[in-house]
């Protein structure tokens, strides 16, 4: 990553708490991630509204001025959708007996804020959510469908967002991004899963009991799958308009998103085997 995009991020990602915080409150803050300020970057640049940046002071870093991207209506609406998803999350984490599940109370106030400021959100992700759970609870063993909620919902989301400027080609590149990060979840937790006995679908499609053994059985399938999204992300990304700058956001999608997934897929070592361990 250059140097210019790498500071474009941090000020991104630090004017991503400041949103977060005026559209849904202080709370709401600990849900912030580093995909959310890459989301900020490519709606940003998709809508053609650039970012204004000042030099600013955090609660965290309170005597020194960092530089942040001021909050404007495209990235406290994307706080609110953080927000939202965070407590969904966190209160299907409490159905599943997860321990982390009972902070979901630290973001109902900031829920029911970002639903004043976005009504829309609640139906998206409720829909979403509750087609996404009945797919899990029948084990379903196809990875195309089981991703298919998440996709639609990220896609929904972001026409929301987009507004008028939402078109065939924005909708599909969200659509893609949210089936990768369906299937990234799913290869991250694989064997946490598996030892815990919770859904996978890609154990059900797979029915290894490690990642590291579905890896080495299944491939050429794997790689089929990944390979395949990439190239729609790829086609996706090109046919969208961009009004400014957008080198950090190609970095990310054409670059980052293919080395995590082998990351995820391999492990550090490149074929999951350093240590004796898919690491």
């Amino acid at each position: 990553m250059f140097v210019k995009d790498e500071a474009l991020y941090k000020a991104l990602y630090c004017g991503m708490c400041k949103s977060i915080g005026k559209g849904c409150g202080t709370a709401a803050k600990t849900a912030l991630t580093y995909d959310v300020a890459f989301l900020s970057a490519l709606l940003h640049n998709v809508a053609g509204e650039d970012v204004k940046i000042e030099k600013k002071r955090c609660a965290l870093h309170p005597f020194k001025r960092r530089h942040m991207a001021l909050p404007d209506d495209i990235s406290v609406a994307i706080g609110c959708v953080n927000t939202a998803l965070a407590y969904y999350k966190l209160l299907d984490d409490r159905r599943d007996g997860e321990k982390k599940g009972l902070f979901a109370f630290l973001y109902k106030r900031g829920y029911r804020r970002a639903l004043a400021r976005h009504p829309e959100l609640g139906d998206i992700i409720k829909r979403g959510m509750d087609a996404q759970n009945a797919l899990e609870s029948a084990g379903c063993a196809i990875i195309d469908e089981a991703c298919e909620p998440t996709a639609k919902m990220l896609e929904e989301l972001s026409s929301h967002i987009l507004g008028p400027l939402a078109s065939e080609h924005t909708a599909k590149l969200f659509y893609d991004i949210g089936k990768w990060i369906y299937l990234a979840d799913a290869f991250d937790d694989y064997d946490k899963d598996v030892k815990k006995g919770r859904y996978n679908v890609l154990f059900n499609s797979f029915g290894e009991q490690t990642k590291q053994a579905a890896v080495a059985a299944h491939a050429e399938e794997i790689n089929f799958i990944f390979n395949s999204l990439f190239g729609d992300m790829r086609q996706a990304l090109a046919a969208v308009k961009f009004n400014y700058n957008h080198d950090l956001t190609d970095n990310i999608i054409l670059l980052g998103i293919p080395l995590r997934t082998r990351l995820l897929v391999y492990g550090k070592c490149g074929e999951g085997k350093k240590g004796g361990k898919n690491e």
